[in-house]
């Protein structure tokens, strides 16, 4: 059975805010491939997963701009890590014109308002 993944709601606001900036993936105990929150391995259909943290550093593989009656647009890219999964998240400071191969860093795990991860742009 997999491990669950932590969840933040069980801990003091001083460890959840220290948590906000930590992604959790799953790595195949057989096969050792990386995944997001899935129930098996994709490569090896093992279903013994552990948990383990992300160093929160990727690099954007594809992204889009998001328009909607709200005032601004959003963006909508996927971030693969540096552990080899692949997360769907958000860009701060950006809307559009995000090029793919930019490098990225977490920022939070979970924002307010989509509960999806949120990354910066690192300078080159």
């Amino acid at each position: 059975m997999p491990t669950p993944i932590p969840d933040a709601t069980s801990r003091s606001p001083r460890a959840e805010s220290a948590a906000a900036a930590t992604l959790y993936f799953q790595r195949c105990t057989w096969c050792g491939t990386a995944v997001y929150r899935r129930l098996l391995c994709p490569a090896c259909q093992n279903t013994d997963l552990r948990v383990e943290p992300s160093m929160g550093t990727g690099t954007v593989r594809y992204s889009r701009t998001i328009l909607s009656h709200a005032p601004s647009a959003r963006n909508e890219s996927l971030i693969e890590l540096a552990e080899g999964f692949v997360v769907r998240g958000r860009v701060m400071g950006m809307s559009v014109g995000i090029p793919t191969g930019a490098r990225v860093q977490l920022v939070t795990a979970k924002d307010t308002i989509r509960k999806e991860p949120v990354f910066r742009l690192l300078d080159a």
